[in-house]
């Protein structure tokens, strides 16, 4: 539960177990414990690759870490799909109140124990808007955290994919993914001018559009 000046919102965040950030990343996306079961994702990565003994979507010993093309799968139940934002792009591109939600894939330690091993793993994260602001939901935190109103998650998205070897998805439903919504039009025109077209009903300007992803 968290406070919204002054008021109490209820706010699922399912906490990290094991190698299941995927499935922790989904159920805090979808704010439903019951939205995805560990099974689930196992019968997906069962669909996706079914002739091989060593599933290429999952950790070795079955216990987690799975991979892009689960999650996509997983959202598609969901009448969703993930759109992989080019990082080369500005953030501003986006339209946050039409999107979803938003993944990061982010480098973490990996550990045996106590002991720190040396290389990285993946680790995905998700951000929501819950009430009237956005919420950090990572499951390796103690509680979710507060972003703050739609300029501070811009800011956020940007110092996270800025540096390093992040990168971020951005979860939209199927018409918003068909008709391209979750990304500015025209209508407030970008700071450095360009020709406008139209695209699927909606004015776009050239300056601003997003490569296919």
């Amino acid at each position: 539960m968290a406070s919204e000046q002054g008021k109490r919102i209820e706010i699922y965040h399912e906490k990290q177990m094991k190698e299941l950030c995927a499935l922790h990343v989904l159920n805090n996306l979808f704010q439903d414990k019951k939205a995805f079961t560990k099974k689930d994702l196992d019968d997906i990565c069962n669909r996706l690759s079914p002739e091989n003994f060593i599933n290429p979507h999952r950790s070795i010993l079955g216990l987690g870490n799975y991979d892009v093309n689960v999650i996509m799968a997983a959202l598609q139940k969901k009448d969703c799909e993930a759109i992989w934002f080019d990082k080369r792009k500005d953030i501003n591109l986006l339209e946050p109140k039409n999107i979803t939600g938003f993944i990061l894939n982010t480098p973490t330690d990996y550990k045996w124990g106590v002991l720190r091993l040396p290389f990285k793993r993946k680790h995905w994260i998700a951000i929501k808007k819950l009430g009237n602001v956005y919420y950090n939901l990572d499951s390796k935190l103690d509680a979710p955290e507060l972003i703050g109103k739609e300029d501070d998650l811009l800011d956020f998205l940007r110092d996270q994919i800025g540096g390093g070897d992040k990168e971020l998805l951005l979860v939209v439903t199927n018409d918003i993914d068909q008709s391209g919504a979750w990304r500015k039009s025209c209508q407030q025109k970008d700071s450095v001018g360009g020709e406008s077209q139209k695209s699927n009903g909606s004015e776009l300007c050239s300056v601003q559009s997003v490569d296919d992803l």
